[in-house]
């Protein structure tokens, strides 16, 4: 699974710098341009690092970054549609990624907890 969430993520960091590349070239466009390149490819470079984390906690706190950053996206890609910057229809598939992204970490974060827990009560 892990191999197929790193092309996944570095996938989905792809799809958001190109849908940057129509944002106009103003100061807010400019602004979000930087916003979303950031956080999106922080998704996958974050889980490539949860990937390699030397212990449970430290991957919990990977995994939380690559939350953060995954609802970061959704975020300025919705305010990309606020503005009115790109039609909707060009941004949903990313807003569906992030949102399946999210997801996909909150559980990996439960379930990464709810085996700590189960280590330290035996």
């Amino acid at each position: 699974m892990s191999d197929e969430l790193k092309i996944r993520t570095k996938r989905f960091a792809h799809r958001c710098v190109e849908l940057t590349m129509a944002l106009p070239n103003t100061q807010l466009g400019n602004h979000i341009r930087g916003q979303l390149i950031r956080c999106s490819t922080s998704v996958a470079s974050n889980y490539r690092a949860a990937c390699h984390a030397q212990s449970k906690a430290s991957f919990i706190s990977k995994i939380n970054i690559v939350i953060e950053k995954a609802d970061e996206s959704y975020f300025w890609l919705e305010f990309v549609i606020d503005e009115q910057m790109i039609e909707r229809d060009l941004v949903d598939p990313l807003f569906k990624e992030a949102n399946e992204l999210t997801a996909i970490f909150i559980a990996s974060r439960r379930t990464a907890r709810q085996n700590d827990k189960k280590i330290n009560i035996t």
